[in-house]
């Protein structure tokens, strides 16, 4: 009986973790700790004039095309909006440096290049617009 009862437990606790994980996957949240700030020498091209989404991607990574495309997209809907793809695997003193713990990851930076909100997973595009709703007018 005691079997029957650990496996209950450990089943139990396994869902409510996948739960909880497919619940954050892709949440676009404010970027957590110290004021965080990109420059174009750091991403290697021209910030956005309003805003600009920096996305961490590797090759071999399936959200990471589905991201591409929704962040392509918003770019083109917003003026003044860039959208720069980084690979993490060759720019890993920058993926250390911002703690970026999967692909993807998105930033989402303010005019001036500071991390405003950040999410790891795939974001869905209403998520997007409304977080650069925050960095462009904030």
């Amino acid at each position: 009986m005691t079997g029957w009862t650990v496996l209950a437990v450990t089943l139990a606790l396994a869902t409510l973790a996948g739960v909880l994980l497919r619940r954050r996957d892709g949440a676009v949240r404010k970027a957590r700790g110290g004021v965080e700030r990109l420059t174009a020498s750091d991403l290697r091209v021209e910030l956005g004039e309003r805003a600009t989404l920096v996305q961490f991607s590797s090759a071999f990574c399936q959200p990471c095309r589905a991201t591409r495309r929704i962040l392509d997209e918003v770019a083109r809907l917003v003026p003044g909006v860039a959208h720069v793809e980084v690979d993490a695997e060759s720019r890993l003193d920058l993926v250390r440096s911002l703690n970026i713990l999967r692909t993807p990851t998105v930033l989402v930076l303010d005019a001036s290049g500071r991390v405003v909100r950040r999410a790891s997973g795939q974001p869905r595009k209403a998520d997007v617009i409304g977080a650069l709703g925050e960095a462009v007018d904030g």
